[in-house]
């Protein structure tokens, strides 16, 4: 067989032949198109379910909820257990134990990037956030150990003491960022994760709009049975941490003494602020933040937040006829549900 006559063998033929294999090629492709739009029709009203664990974690509860036909709880636990190894104070085994008891253990990568950004936040709110503020802590009565209140020599000499390590008030907030990041490694974008009041939310809820998460009023209630909502926060795409008084005190002589101390000075804050709620990208840092404008009072912590506009804030403070009040940073007023 000579190739000319091969060639007419496959593209020849009479028009009869070549109009049925035009019909088949068309009823294949619509077939196909069919399928295609059937799958996605399937995938649309079949949308994935949202998935909620809860637990125990850093001597808190946890609360996790994402998109996902998958439950991720072992391994969200496993994340959380890495960051308990490293920073808790009551874990004999951690990296923070070690250093605190003398020892001088290797430093991790996750130690190092939760060291240097406490000293980011250090730096920038002039000494406010300090990780070695646990002796004074603990001095005052609240940590390890209740005892007499500390004298001025006792203060003095404490506020010398610069090698006690206390994660407590940003290893929160890094723990709901290194759950965010597994869950986003899985590709999964909407969800929250709360570590005892710290969050971190993407995307969307299940209903399809932003994460409400309320900002607790600040009463005195050391045993968090009563928890009325001051305001609500749709939020999404960040971190959000609140810090207060109103949980962690006592009273000694007719005196109400806070748990906030102030670093540079040794004892505990006095002044007219009771929350301090702050949104920023990653929740470790808005956990370290809100801590440190607890320490500097409103006016303070406002100015800060002139040189930080990455930064939003809500704080609740009290005037001097001891009604509540409340302001908030311009990107935060937006951010506000019910108007407070």
């Amino acid at each position: 067989m000579t190739l000319s006559h091969s060639a007419r063998r496959l593209s020849g033929g009479s028009p009869r032949h070549l109009y049925h294999l035009f019909f088949i090629i068309c009823y294949l492709a619509q077939g196909a198109l069919f399928l295609a739009q059937g799958a996605l029709l399937t995938a649309c009203s079949h949308p994935k379910p949202y998935q909620h664990n809860e637990g125990m974690v850093f001597g808190t509860v946890y609360n996790i909820t994402y998109q996902s036909n998958e439950n991720l709880q072992e391994e969200i636990e496993a994340a959380l257990s890495v960051v308990d190894q490293e920073f808790s104070m009551f874990n004999d085994s951690s990296t923070v134990a070690r250093i605190n008891r003398g020892e001088n253990p290797e430093l991790s990568p996750m130690y190092q990037e939760v060291y240097q950004l406490a000293q980011y936040v250090n730096r920038e709110t002039d000494g406010a956030f300090d990780i070695t503020v646990a002796p004074l802590v603990n001095a005052w009565g609240f940590g390890f150990k209740h005892s007499d209140m500390p004298t001025q020599e006792q203060v003095d000499s404490l506020l010398k003491i610069r090698d006690m390590l206390d994660f407590s008030a940003i290893a929160k907030g890094y723990g709901c960022d290194v759950v965010a990041r597994l869950l986003n490694s899985h590709g999964i974008k909407n969800l929250m994760v709360e570590i005892g009041g710290e969050v971190v939310v993407r995307g969307e809820n299940p209903d399809g709009q932003a994460w409400r998460v309320g900002v607790t009023k600040p009463i005195e209630d050391s045993l968090s049975l009563d928890t009325p909502i001051q305001a609500v926060l749709n939020i999404t795409e960040c971190g959000m941490a609140t810090s207060g008084n109103y949980r962690n005190f006592y009273y000694k002589d007719g005196r109400m003494f806070a748990h906030t101390i102030d670093p540079r000075t040794g004892y505990p804050v006095q002044h007219e602020l009771l929350s301090a709620t702050v949104v920023a990208n990653d929740c470790a840092t808005a956990d370290a933040f809100a801590t440190a404008f607890m320490v500097l009072g409103l006016d303070s912590a406002r100015s800060i937040l002139q040189q930080h506009k990455e930064l939003e804030a809500y704080f609740i403070y009290t005037s001097p006829d001891n009604s509540y009040n409340t302001w908030a940073s311009p990107g935060l007023r937006d951010m506000i549900a019910n108007g407070r």
